[in-house]
């Protein structure tokens, strides 16, 4: 029956995953039901399946809809888990900590079979996660690792540090000075490139792990001078953002471009957010900066609608495509697993420190996009349609 489940899955979701990277196809842990998978505008999958979570309750916990990214989530959750007939409880604290621990309260008090959580602040989140262990409520960490608890049974996620790398690898190969592209074609003609850096929210480990991953591929050309970064601001503490915040991001650079360029022009902006990008954005346009004329490299995540327009118009250099409904699909799994009793596919068990225990973890692969290969990718694997990028 496996061999089955996992064939016919496969069949549906190869050539999405094979773009995305996410090696699994979300095959069933306890030998369930098949899949077969649809995709709606803005990402959003419809799953068709057997009813496998009939009269079971699963809390869905997600930080804000600010994002384009967390709605897309949401939706994607919610459609596959009732599509196998969950009852699913959809929660969003709009990144209001104590709303978030009060919403995941009254899920354990509501008698949920299985809390799927993306954190806000992962430590304020310890006591009620003690609740659902006492409750015999498992937890799936969702995206965000939930730190310093030993109630989380699995992690769904991206790998977070090659986010991070595949951000700096994209700098390395493709920043380009006077005509020589990539940064040892800069450091080979003698010149140097001005960077400033963004850098996610303190309270998410992911943060930090992408942070580390840029950081391996960009500190040598750092240390050699090849990457200059007048406001000497390179520390992740110096760099981070709370929240994740657009408005921040976007005053932090003004505040760059005002100090440290009225003389000289800024050549990257390395932002760890597609949010980021857009606050870089207006405040490069603030301060007179063109597309095609002066306009620096501009990194992001998670290749949202208007990143993915920003990068076709030029604005926005490029993102990284992290395929929401492969990661939903990879979580409803989990959800499947630890509410019958079994062991979901998990490629990780070392890397997920989370202070209490090692969560075992299943990460995808992210994927760099920009203006030469975003059709191949977002278009031809059915995230976006072309009609939805050209409005």
């Amino acid at each position: 029956m496996k061999k089955k489940v996992l064939a016919m899955l496969l069949s549906a979701t190869m050539a999405v995953a094979a773009l995305a990277g996410c090696g699994s196809t979300g095959g069933d842990a306890n030998g369930g039901a098949s899949t077969t998978t649809t995709t709606t505008d803005g990402g959003s999958t419809a799953t068709s399946t057997e009813n496998t979570g009939a009269g079971k309750r699963v809390a869905v916990a997600m930080p804000t809809q600010s994002s384009e990214r967390w709605i897309n989530d949401g939706a994607n959750m919610k459609a596959q888990l009732e599509a196998k007939g969950y009852t699913v409880d959809l929660q969003y604290a709009e990144d209001d900590v104590q709303a978030q621990v009060s919403q995941i309260e009254n899920m354990i008090a509501a008698g949920a079979n299985c809390l799927v959580i993306a954190a806000i602040d992962s430590g304020a989140l310890v006591n009620v996660e003690d609740q659902a262990k006492a409750a015999g409520i498992p937890i799936i960490a969702y995206d965000r690792l939930l730190m310093d608890t030993d109630a989380v049974s699995y992690y769904a996620t991206f790998d977070n540090k090659g986010v991070g790398t595949a951000i700096g690898q994209y700098i390395k190969d493709n920043a380009t000075k006077d005509g020589n592209k990539g940064l040892d074609a800069v450091k080979a003609a003698g010149l140097k490139m001005n960077i400033e850096f963004l850098m996610g929210s303190p309270d998410d480990n992911n943060a930090l792990m992408l942070y580390n991953g840029l950081m391996e591929v960009l500190k040598p050309y750092l240390d050699d001078g090849t990457l200059v970064c007048k406001s000497g601001r390179t520390s992740f503490e110096d760099t981070c953002i709370l929240r994740w915040s657009q408005e921040t991001a976007q005053q932090n650079m003004e505040n760059y471009l005002t100090g440290f360029y009225s003389d000289e022009k800024i050549d990257i902006v390395a932002s760890a957010f597609d949010g980021f990008a857009y606050g870089a954005k207006a405040a490069l346009e603030g301060a007179g900066y063109k597309v095609g004329e002066d306009w620096p490299l501009i990194t992001g995540q998670d290749a949202e609608l208007m990143a993915t327009k920003n990068i076709i118009a030029g604005s926005q250099t490029m993102s990284i495509y992290k395929d929401t409904r492969l990661l939903a699909e990879k979580c409803v799994t989990m959800v499947e697993a630890v509410v019958n009793g079994a062991e979901p596919e998990i490629n990780d068990r070392e890397q997920y420190n989370n202070g209490k225990i090692v969560v075992p973890s299943y990460l995808c692969t992210p994927v760099a996009v920009d203006k030469d290969n975003y059709k191949s990718i977002i278009v031809d694997g059915g995230y976006y349609t072309e009609e939805q990028l050209a409005n």
